[in-house]
């Protein structure tokens, strides 16, 4: 699989040893067949995927938000998985949490919505909860387990 990537602080060389190809914003809307987003919410990305964006990007590819919600603009989201421009979005992050249960993104075919749990799978409770009962067990014995130095 060719991996393509853009970020605003993104540099090829460190791209490089990851066998990543930079790209501009539009290529990668242009040409990416899924699109992951990986963003903390701030004043530069709110809003970053918009019309212009979506407009670039495949009737064969995918969206994908497990980040914030905000990020990308919900509307014209929307307006491009409702008139089948993108093949569909895989969604975890809204602009609204809990996702409204009349919510449009609710009733699209082409749309996988997630509680904001996409994270969740049987092995991550297991390394969390075991962690935390070892911190407990160490702290009933009078031990310190992941202090901080």
């Amino acid at each position: 699989m060719r991996v393509i990537a853009w970020s605003q602080n993104l540099t090829a060389a460190a791209c490089e040893p990851l066998d990543v190809a930079l790209v501009t914003k539009d290529q990668l809307f242009r040409e990416a067949d899924y699109i992951s987003i990986h963003l903390q919410l701030g004043t530069r990305n709110r809003g970053l995927v918009g019309a212009h964006e979506l407009g670039l990007m495949k009737p064969t590819a995918y969206l994908i938000n497990t980040s914030r919600g905000p990020i990308v603009d919900e509307a014209a989201l929307i307006d491009v998985l409702r008139a089948g421009r993108i093949a569909g979005a895989g969604l975890d992050v809204f602009d609204v949490e809990p996702l409204p249960a009349t919510h449009p993104l609710r009733s699209l075919t082409n749309t996988v919505v997630t509680p904001h749990q996409g994270y969740v799978v049987e092995e991550n409770y297991a390394a969390f909860f075991a962690g935390a009962v070892r911190n407990i067990r160490a702290w009933l014995d009078g031990q310190t387990i992941n202090e901080l130095k």
